[in-house]
Order: C-alpha cells, then sequence, then structure tokens
C-alpha cells in the first residue's frame, strides 16, 4: 500500500544507513520511548543494519508494562464484585497480579468486558444503571484525552454508575528519572511518537538542556526509526542536545491544545509508581477533586492494597535499559507468553514479547 510503502522503501533505508556508517566515529547509546518503535525495531532488524557502535536501549514505553502490579490487583478485587461490569482494553487482561489475572477473574464468573474505548464504557454505563461500570484508564498522554473526556461526559450525564481506575502516566518526569539514575547508559532518547502529537513536544526542550541530551520525536515505520537515529546521532557527533522532530506529518511542537485543556480539566498531575521503576514524582494522572466520585479506587475502597513485585522477574531493568530481555534467566524458560512472569513479556508492546517473537527464546543476552 502506497501510503505504508513510502516509509519502507529499501533504497531510502540504504541511504540512511549509509549516513549512519559515515557520521558515527565512537560508540552511543540511544535508548527509543515507545514499545510500537521496539517491535518495529525487532520486526525489521534495525539493530542489525545499523553500525555497531550504536546501541539501541529499550525504555519504559509501554504503558502496560509499567502498571504497577498493586494497580492490577486493585483492577482484580474491583472486577470479582458481582454488583460490577469491569471494561477494559484487552491486553490488561492477561497481565499478571499477585495471584492471577483479569481473564482468570471473567472465567470465575466475573462480568469482565473488553472495549476499545473508554466511550464504550460509558454506553455500558446506560444501558445497566443497575451495574456498576469501571473502566480501567491506563496509558501515556496518548490515551488521556479520550480518558478524560468519559468522565466528563458521566458528570454532564449525571451518570453515578460509572468510573475509572486511573493508572495515566506521563513520559516526560520518566526520562528525567532514568537520566538521574546513577548508572545512566542513555545518551540520546527517540521520543514517542504518538505522545507528542497530543502534548507537543516543549515539554521535552528543558529536559535537552538540563541534561545534555539529544531527544528527537520519531514516528513508528522503519525509515522514520532510521531517520530518527540519525538525527540523533549527528547531534551526539556535533556535541548538541536539542529536541528535534522528524515525526513532523503528525507532530507539532505545541501539540493537540483542546485534548490538552480537556486532560487538565479533569485530571490532575500526582506521583505515580511505575512497575520495576519505582515512585516517580509529578509523573501521573489523577481526577481533579470535584471529579472524585469518578474514582474507582475511592469509590469500592481499594486504595489501600499494596503488592511486592516478583523477585525472579526483571521487567524494571529492562524498562530502564540496564538489561536487555535475553539477560533474565527465566526469559523463554519459566517466562514466556503464554506462561508470562512479568508485564513486558504479557503486553503486545513488551521489549520481553518482542524479543520472544522475533528472536525466540534463544534471544541472545546483551
Amino acid at each position: 500500500m502506497k501510503y505504508l510503502d513510502e516509509f519502507r522503501d529499501p533504497e531510502v533505508a540504504r541511504l540512511y544507513l549509509e549516513q549512519l556508517e559515515e557520521v558515527v566515529t565512537r560508540p552511543w547509546k540511544i535508548m527509543e520511548v515507545c514499545g510500537g518503535q521496539t517491535h518495529a525495531i525487532m520486526q525489521y532488524g534495525i539493530q542489525d543494519l545499523i553500525p555497531d557502535a550504536i546501541t539501541l536501549l529499550h525504555g519504559p514505553g509501554c504503558p502496560v508494562c509499567v502498571t504497577p502490579l498493586e494497580q492490577i490487583d486493585k483492577a482484580i478485587a474491583i472486577a470479582g464484585r458481582p454488583d460490577v461490569i469491569f471494561t477494559s482494553f484487552g491486553d490488561m487482561l492477561r497481565v499478571p497480579g499477585s495471584e492471577k489475572d483479569l481473564f482468570t477473574v471473567k472465567a470465575e464468573g466475573g462480568d469482565v468486558r473488553v472495549v476499545y474505548s473508554p466511550l464504550d464504557a460509558l454506553r455500558i454505563a446506560k444501558e445497566n444503571p443497575d451495574k456498576e461500570v469501571v473502566f480501567f484508564a491506563v496509558g501515556f498522554e496518548t490515551t488521556a484525552p479520550a480518558n478524560a473526556m468519559a468522565i466528563k461526559q458521566a458528570a454532564t450525564l449525571g451518570l453515578a454508575n460509572f468510573s475509572e481506575i486511573v493508572s495515566q502516566v506521563l513520559v516526560p518526569p520518566a526520562l528525567e528519572a532514568i537520566l538521574t539514575a546513577p548508572d545512566n547508559q542513555v545518551q540520546g532518547f527517540l521520543a514517542a511518537g504518538h505522545v507528542c502529537t497530543v502534548m507537543g513536544y516543549h515539554e521535552y526542550e528543558p529536559l535537552a538542556a538540563k541534561y545534555q541530551v539529544p531527544i528527537v520525536v520519531t514516528g513508528f515505520e522503519p525509515l522514520d526509526i532510521l531517520e530518527g537515529i540519525l538525527m540523533v546521532i549527528r547531534q551526539l557527533e556535533e556535541g548538541r542536545h536539542e529536541v528535534e522532530n522528524q515525526y513532523r506529518r503528525s507532530v507539532e511542537r505545541a501539540g493537540n491544545e483542546p485534548a490538552q485543556a480537556v486532560i487538565q480539566e479533569v485530571y490532575r498531575v500526582v506521583p505515580r509508581q511505575w512497575r520495576g521503576i519505582g515512585e516517580i514524582p509529578r509523573s501521573g494522572l489523577g481526577l481533579q477533586p470535584e471529579y472524585r466520585a469518578y474514582d474507582a479506587e475511592l469509590k469500592f475502597s481499594v486504595d489501600t492494597i499494596q503488592t511486592l513485585e516478583p523477585e525472579i522477574c526483571i521487567s524494571g531493568e529492562v524498562l530502564q535499559g540496564w538489561k536487555k530481555p535475553g539477560d533474565c534467566p527465566a526469559f523463554g524458560k519459566e517466562c514466556t507468553p503464554d506462561t508470562p512472569l512479568g508485564a513486558t513479556m504479557v503486553s503486545t508492546e513488551g521489549a520481553c514479547a518482542a524479543y520472544y517473537r522475533y528472536q525466540g527464546a534463544t534471544a541472545q543476552a546483551s
């Protein structure tokens, strides 16, 4: 198809690779911050095509992967109630909690439904006034406008039987947490194009200046990623540290301002736990005080649930770019897509799932 093929043209890819060979003079480590980019890198063998001096690290770019275990356990506790219809995007249903997942709750008789939009959950609430309908609001800034709009519409319609478990996370604070870690290895970032389509990229400019790190907003097709890598490497080789926009066909500096307005109206910035990483200040969204009636954690008194992560899973180190999936002793053995130990193997965007899909159970350690 024309509009896909033009971003997968092997001749253009060859030109980018030749330019990379000409530009790079020393080893560099770049992190992509999107699970979709990670899968494209693995699917098209980009790490094997680029010069050996360039190492790609896989960051916390999958919102399912960074959803903490305690949020999963809260969802499971709510979903098992007989008065609840629990709704979620499909990839959350297989993420393991401390004892089971949402699919197990459904098999045990819970009314758990896959939806494709939070507005689907809102419709279910209208159709079932005798049930409490809960939506699992997970995602980066990309999903926040629709999730906020569902709350706003519920308030406008006076739907008291609708609520959300809000597990929204924000990307720029996560990048700062990575950059300030004592053993940080990241020298440049490929920023997630879909997040910047909503939020713009002005929030990344202070990070680039403060930590002297190039950040390039990048798309998801092979040529997008190769051009993004080339733009980062040029900055590194020239000693520059700026925010540049490779994904110009979708992203503007200011982003989608109406979408940002509805996010700010319904949500407020809060600290947020990131699975395997811990709490990052000002890295999440919670409901504004005037919308507290739609907070499922408060409505069902599960806000005090706390859970420890399994020790065998190294997903936190994978999410921070310290290790690759093949470094995990459980990868491809105890941990597979059929028997996942951590969310990075469960999610379709997880780094472990990408390695398993494209390299198999024998993926090499770094």
